[in-house]
């Protein structure tokens, strides 16, 4: 899960694993697996380093819990 802020300023939480395009037109669209739009301030950069570093934290964690 990762928190972005939409165009209005108001804080939402979304799983990165539903995430299937991020588009800059200008504004940030991520669009998710079931066809949804999702209008966000982030730019695609920052929502590409944020989804890593949420998945690096799963591995890590998973990681843990093997050994």
């Amino acid at each position: 899960m990762i928190k972005v802020n939409r165009l209005n300023g108001k804080e939402l939480v979304i799983n990165c694993e539903l995430i299937e395009t991020i588009e800059a037109t200008p504004d940030t669209v991520i669009t998710l697996t079931n066809g949804k739009k999702i209008v966000v301030k982030e730019g695609v950069d920052i929502l590409i380093d944020l989804t890593i570093e949420y998945k690096r934290k799963i591995m890590g964690y998973c990681e843990k819990t093997k050994g």
